[in-house]
């Protein structure tokens, strides 16, 4: 059965956890779509730009995994947003497959309390902002439940894998592992 994926991009996001995620996804043949939070064309942090599948807005499917990318202008845009803070409650009530990687765990889930009684970790020093219902980890790729968290651009990659191993199982993993020298 074909996974789904949504990955939401804002205004500021870091690219490489967001492209890296993408192609990681789309190479172990996950659906991926990638929504704008507003609008179509997003500019990351670096200023690349990239064009959305769809606005967030307008997207109205089903998925299994809901990915937030990080940049720390980008997860601020990502957690003053009301549809997405209600599709981030609904998604774990139903124990869907979360992941946010960077300043996201931070800015966006833990406001929310997603990460209340769950080990997790983020962007080196913005565990301030975890409550302390929250077990930080150091870790590069934490897993508890749901949740997926990881810490920046260089843990995109094993971040991706470990949401792939969530959807599909190891042996795609192994296998991506191989061809990405990863």
């Amino acid at each position: 059965m074909l996974k789904n994926a949504l990955i939401i991009l804002a205004e500021g996001f870091e690219e490489i956890e967001a492209t890296t995620v993408i192609d990681v996804l789309r190479r172990a043949s996950i659906s991926v779509t990638v929504c704008g939070l507003r609008g179509i064309l997003v500019t990351g942090s670096r200023g690349i730009k990239v064009q959305a599948d769809i606005e967030l807005e307008a997207f109205n499917d089903d998925f299994d995994a809901l990915i937030l990318p990080g940049g720390s202008k980008g997860a601020q845009n990502l957690s003053e947003s009301q549809r997405l803070q209600s599709l981030i409650k609904k998604a774990d009530q139903e124990g869907k497959i979360i992941a946010a990687i960077c300043a996201a765990p931070a800015v966006v889930l833990a406001p929310l309390g997603i990460l209340d009684g769950k080990t997790a970790t983020c962007f080196p020093g913005m565990e301030d902002d975890f409550s302390d219902k929250t077990k930080f980890s150091r870790e590069n790729v934490v897993l508890d439940g749901n949740l997926i968290t990881s810490r920046g651009p260089g843990t995109a990659i094993e971040f991706a894998l470990k949401v792939v191993e969530r959807l599909i199982g190891p042996d795609i993993v192994k296998d991506l592992r191989k061809k990405l020298l990863a």
